[in-house]
């Protein structure tokens, strides 16, 4: 890429007299340059390390980086992460790439049920892990939980039917015998406000004919129940009556108790939660 096409792309302004006129490749990782490539980074050893690589152009927005090298191409940007998603926009122009943006709970449920990934990538919430992530990736799918992130790349990026729902049969608060595509499955490890999620996992599988295998249903790290005794020893789901219940969002603490509020009212709930963490509806989490 020419190094006027840089500029045109980043809406930067160029603060050397360099003797390159373009670049070969692009990195925000000083250990991935190579001669020829561009580098884009505030940080001064990692700007000095991608130097001694052999970069032939800096992109950098913090004013205190001083150009060192006159002859590589150093362009400052208001926003070094907003440039670097314009140049992965225009990478993407090239490319037949769809891009999804999922909740964490779908995501989940991708990752547990779908049996073949080869032609998607699921993307970090790191901008620059998803930055190179993209750059060098093959897939026609691209699969991220951070919002802001993904707009940057795709404004009008595509979510799930959320009016997706599923039938559910039965359902206590730890399992859950649902209808999906005319099949029933019984009992399985889910709770039935997930259910919903899988769903709309289910009917995205569908449309982009990806293989899945619901026998592979289980409780994700959102919610997981652990069966205790008195004592707090692990024990059989069938030999006890007290459960402890990890989650890591409130929105299931809050499903968990209305669920029990409804269907169990004489069950005895206690909620903890990391400090300064405020419940609703607990005074003294």
């Amino acid at each position: 890429m020419k190094i006027e096409d840089l500029l045109n792309l980043t809406s930067g302004n160029i603060v050397s007299k360099p003797t390159v006129s373009a670049i070969n490749s692009v990195t925000v990782y000083p250990s991935k340059v190579e001669e020829g490539d561009l580098f884009i980074s505030n940080s001064k050893e990692d700007i000095a390390t991608a130097l001694a690589n052999g970069a032939y152009a800096i992109i950098f927005s913090d004013p205190a980086i001083k150009v060192k090298d006159k002859e590589v191409a150093w362009i400052e940007v208001q926003d070094i992460q907003k440039a670097a998603f314009k140049l992965i926009r225009y990478v993407l122009i090239s490319r037949e790439a769809n891009f999804y943006l999922f909740t964490e709970h779908e995501l989940s449920f991708l990752k547990m049920i779908v049996t073949q990934k080869s032609n998607l990538d699921i993307l970090p919430d790191d901008w620059r892990k998803m930055f190179e992530k993209i750059l060098n990736s093959k897939a026609k799918m691209f699969i991220g939980t951070d919002t802001e992130l993904m707009k940057m790349i795709k404004p009008d990026v595509a979510i799930l039917n959320k009016e997706a729902s599923c039938e559910i049969i039965s359902d206590t608060l730890f399992k859950t015998t649902f209808k999906i595509n005319n099949y029933i499955y019984q009992e399985k490890e889910i709770t039935p406000f997930h259910v919903d999620f899988l769903q709309r996992v289910v009917e995205f599988c569908d449309i982009h004919h990806l293989p899945y295998d619901l026998d592979r249903v289980k409780y994700t790290k959102h919610f997981v129940p652990v069966f205790i005794d008195s004592t707090l020893s692990v024990m059989n789901p069938s030999k006890s009556d007290k459960v402890a219940i990890f989650t890591d969002n409130l929105q299931d603490v809050y499903k968990a108790r209305e669920y029990v509020r409804y269907n169990g009212a004489w069950v005895k709930t206690i909620v903890l939660t990391p400090p300064k963490t405020k419940v609703d509806g607990v005074d003294r989490p």
